[in-house]
């Protein structure tokens, strides 16, 4: 397998998405390293469009949740039934049994249902009662939140965060992009999209992901890897003004997320190994959400993204 047999997915991708090629790039990486995309943007930037889309050009069951203040638990991960006619109790499996999981709106939840997600996300597998139900070998979460509105929202607990492999952020279109956006809106008007010519296969995707694993990362990186990791974690050991911006550092899961995408990466761009800047191409969407500022610095301004490109900075390449 190579990068161009993705092409159809990149293509299905092109032909309902205008733009957003970080947000594209991201969903891509992700799923070369079998992990989870938070997306974050304001309304109306095409988030759920591009999940939706990605999902046509899969083979696989997808599924859509719109999170809200009231949803239960048994709402994502099914519930035990009882059977008169069997005397017996039987198991309805959720929406999480499904291959491709859209969260919509994900910080809409209170945290006991944020909280079912973890189980699957970190595990790929659920307890129900005394019974645990392994997920799909094919399980990918992509969740949308929208960071202006505060009211009936909850903020995601740092542990699941955590297990958000990358967090996106989605930016508003440039002029030319916009003026795309509504030439595609009235051509969808006269004509129904149509479908991708041809889905990528679970089993293309798995041997994918197998090339992805085997990209060749030296010694010499996984130390820059390590160093970076622990830059966020001792930051005055590197410049005064990391060590005033930080107040929580990433965990060693953040080292395993940079390894896998900086491979998915690498393979992505036709190279057989990783270079740092691989490494460095995926970095902000691996620490954005890993990383907690100091009130200090919130009250300057400074965004997760500020403390990341001057870590990147300060770290050195070896």
């Amino acid at each position: 397998m190579n990068p161009k047999d993705l092409d159809t997915v990149r293509e299905h991708l092109a032909s309902r998405v205008i733009g957003q090629q970080k947000l594209i790039d991201s969903m891509l990486v992700c799923l070369l390293s079998n992990g989870h995309l938070l997306v974050e943007g304001m309304p109306g930037l095409a988030k759920t469009t591009a999940v939706k889309t990605l999902s046509e050009a899969i083979e696989g069951d997808f599924h859509r949740i719109q999170f809200t203040p009231d949803l239960l638990p048994s709402d994502l991960i099914g519930t035990d039934i009882y059977r008169h006619e069997k005397g017996e109790f039987e198991f309805r499996p959720g929406p999480l049994f499904h291959n491709i999981l859209l969260a919509d709106e994900v910080n809409r939840a209170p945290a006991k249902v944020q909280s079912a997600l973890l189980e699957a996300m970190g595990e790929y597998q659920i307890t129900v009662g005394q019974r645990t139900y392994p997920l799909p070998e094919l399980f990918m979460v992509l969740a949308t939140q929208n960071p202006i509105e505060q009211e009936g929202t909850y903020h995601l607990p740092e542990a699941q965060l955590d297990r958000f492999l990358m967090q996106v952020w989605v930016d508003y279109p440039t002029r030319d992009e916009e003026l795309a956006i509504l030439e595609l809106d009235s051509q969808q008007q006269k004509k129904q999209p149509e479908p991708p010519a041809k889905r990528l296969s679970q089993a293309d995707l798995f041997s994918m992901r197998k090339d992805v694993a085997n990209v060749f990362l030296d010694q010499k990186l996984n130390n820059y890897i390590v160093d970076l990791i622990q830059a966020t974690r001792n930051p005055g050991a590197y410049d005064d003004t990391l060590a005033r911006w930080c107040r929580f550092g990433a965990s060693p899961r953040a080292s395993i997320a940079l390894a896998r995408c900086a491979r998915a990466q690498a393979w992505l761009d036709g190279e057989e190994f990783v270079s740092p800047v691989h490494i460095q191409k995926v970095a902000p969407e691996i620490l954005r959400h890993r990383v907690l500022l100091t009130f200090e610095a919130e009250a300057e301004g400074v965004t997760n993204d500020n403390f990341v490109t001057r870590l990147l900075d300060m770290v050195a390449i070896p």
